[in-house]
């Protein structure tokens, strides 16, 4: 098959050139197409059904193969100081001859899949296209939940439409007779995941995981796409985004940056304990945002599925994730039960007295090791969700209300408190740290500044994307939205969490909505407003009046012996750093005396 479109022909002829695959072939994202690729892994053995879920499917993936990879992960840019000091950098030349030596013959023995995909509503003049070449059939059938894959776009692209090229390959070519394994893949030190964002390019080579490998996501969605957003006046966010609606039907908008695996998909799809509230979700994960014709901000969720972390997702912490993943749904690295269901840590209260865990193995409780690997994912369509926005694909966007930052801090932070203006809110933003999760390759528990959860995924110097988002602001003016920095996972002294989290998220949230419509004030303090007493709605929650302190104290002492840290994280940034968020370090260090 051939498309009228000369550059992308062009494209696809000299990577067949380079990677050798045996044969071509262009995808169309139709049902059929799925379910033939998913038949061709179920009989290589890589693919397991799930008797107990409905058009549902079990992949394990290799040991070494299972998260980011963010040392192997590149920003290639013409000098080093455009990519920042939070990219790894290689110059663009010699990464492509490196990488050209590995994808030299790379595909031999499979199959090179053309796969032509929205990220956004197709025909939006919000969303993009992309184009991966991939020789994984598990890439394949994740884009079709991931990204809109349609013959659509391969019509638009017949009328010239523009494309993101995205090359991967899994790096493991087969030779004549050589059998298969379950997870090809390359070993750790052939792994890359190169962008170009000068060039709009991705390259990925050796992973078949998640994010390494479905380029639609965090490589255009957010590390091409903040490049893009930069040069052309919008935003490409981590960032959920949900509507909340109030018993008097007024509806708010919530766009919310946090690191992965602290909360963002149980936010998403939050169901809230307070009477009358309503939560819909927009998206889990990812926003482009651009100002509207009244000058506010619109946003869109440019994925067409959830790539969530299954363990610790159960129908206690999040109901609506449990409800989306019942069919048509994509596990990797989870645990196999005798009756052909999957499981993972946090499910349900009962362990299950044996499985098959991630790695293939008989599993019982009284090993030592997870049955599922702590990153294990599931891949849905979010139209499956219970509390999917009606208004989810429209294709203007919703309006932004309220941004919020957050991380996982187990003191220090308080619940919950509001940024003075919007500079204020960039250096919450821009100064924003989390204890690290398994989402991250690396010690866990280590506290890891992570400006606007950016910063795997920040396609450009982040002192320049700090520099942006002050602009955005400027240009936004009184339609700006409220800024606010929360922090579920404040601990007391004695190690437990002092706030319940889940639903109960919504009486923060509320508290929020009822600020920007000026109906509750807010006491001052150093680090922001906080709320007043008895504003924060408690109703119907068992919290000691010394919980409710230790959640919402705000520590001078703390905050002082912080802000040497801040410092040096800026200093990383060098004349990068506008001044104004130098100011915003002064001020704070004044108002902590």
């Amino acid at each position: 098959m051939m498309v009228k479109n000369e550059k992308l022909n062009a494209w696809v002829k000299e990577i067949a050139d380079m990677c050798r695959p045996d044969s071509i072939y262009w995808c169309n994202g139709s049902k059929e197409e799925y379910d033939r690729m998913m038949a061709k892994m179920i009989a290589s053995g890589s693919a397991t059904v799930l008797k107990k879920r409905s058009n549902s499917f079990l992949f394990r993936s290799d040991p070494s193969d299972v998260a980011r990879v963010e040392d192997r992960t590149y920003i290639s840019t013409s000098s080093r100081d455009e990519a920042g000091p939070t990219n790894n950098w290689m110059e663009p030349a010699e990464l492509k001859e490196t990488m050209k030596g590995l994808y030299n013959g790379c595909m031999k023995g499979r199959t090179m899949y053309v796969i032509p995909f929205s990220m956004g509503p197709v025909g939006s003049p919000i969303s993009k296209i992309g184009v991966e070449i991939s020789d994984s059939p598990y890439v394949l059938c994740n884009m079709h939940i991931m990204t809109r894959v349609s013959s659509r776009v391969l019509e638009l692209l017949d009328a010239g439409a523009d494309f993101i090229p995205c090359l991967h390959s899994i790096g493991a070519p087969l030779a004549e007779g050589q059998k298969d394994v379950q997870w090809p893949c390359a070993p750790i030190e052939s792994k890359y995941i190169s962008h170009f964002p000068e060039e709009n390019l991705i390259w990925s080579f050796g992973s078949g995981y998640g994010g390494n490998a479905l380029l639609g996501k965090k490589c255009l969605a957010l590390r091409i796409a903040s490049a893009m957003a930069r040069r052309e006046g919008w935003m490409a966010e981590h960032m959920l985004i949900l509507r909340l609606t109030n018993p008097e039907g007024r509806q708010y908008h919530i766009a919310a940056a946090f690191p992965s695996a602290c909360g963002k998909t149980n936010l998403a799809m939050m169901r809230p304990t307070i009477p009358g509230w309503k939560c819909e979700c927009i998206g889990d994960d990812i926003a482009w945002m651009k100002i509207g014709a009244d000058g506010r901000l619109y946003a869109i969720n440019p994925e067409n599925g959830f790539f969530g972390v299954a363990p610790g997702t159960s129908y206690d912490t999040n109901p609506m994730a449990m409800d989306t993943v019942r069919e048509s749904v994509i596990f990797t690295n989870c645990a196999l039960t005798d009756d052909g269901d999957v499981w993972w840590e946090g499910m349900t209260d009962e362990t299950p007295n044996h499985l098959i865990d991630w790695k293939g193995r008989d599993w019982t409780p009284a090993g030592k090791n997870d049955a599922a690997h702590p990153n294990a994912r599931f891949t849905a369509p979010a139209s499956q969700c219970p509390v999917i926005c009606k208004d989810w694909e429209n294709t203007a966007g919703v309006p932004i209300d309220i941004f919020i930052f957050g991380g996982r801090r187990s003191s220090v932070v308080p619940l919950v408190f509001e940024a003075y203006n919007w500079d204020h809110g960039v250096f919450l933003g821009a100064t924003a740290a989390s204890e690290t999760t398994s989402a991250n390759i690396g010690a866990t528990g280590n506290l890891r500044r992570d400006p606007f959860a950016m910063t795997p995924f920040c396609g450009y110097n982040m002192g320049d994307y700090f520099r942006h988002w002050l602009d955005m602001g400027d240009r936004l003016g009184k339609n700006a939205p409220r800024i606010f920095y929360v922090n579920w996972f404040r601990k007391s002294p004695e190690g437990m969490f002092l706030w319940p989290g889940f639903g109960d998220n919504s009486r923060v949230l509320k508290w929020m909505c009822e600020r920007i419509d000026g109906k509750i004030g807010a006491q001052k303090t150093p680090i922001g407003l906080l709320p007043n007493a008895g504003d924060l709605d408690l109703a119907g929650l068992d919290m000691s009046a010394e919980n409710i302190t230790e959640l919402m104290r705000v520590d001078t002492e703390d905050w002082l012996a912080e802000s040497p840290d801040i410092e040096r994280h800026f200093a990383k940034f060098g004349d990068r750093l506008p001044e104004r968020l130098a100011m915003q370090l002064q001020e704070l260090r004044k108002r902590l005396g």
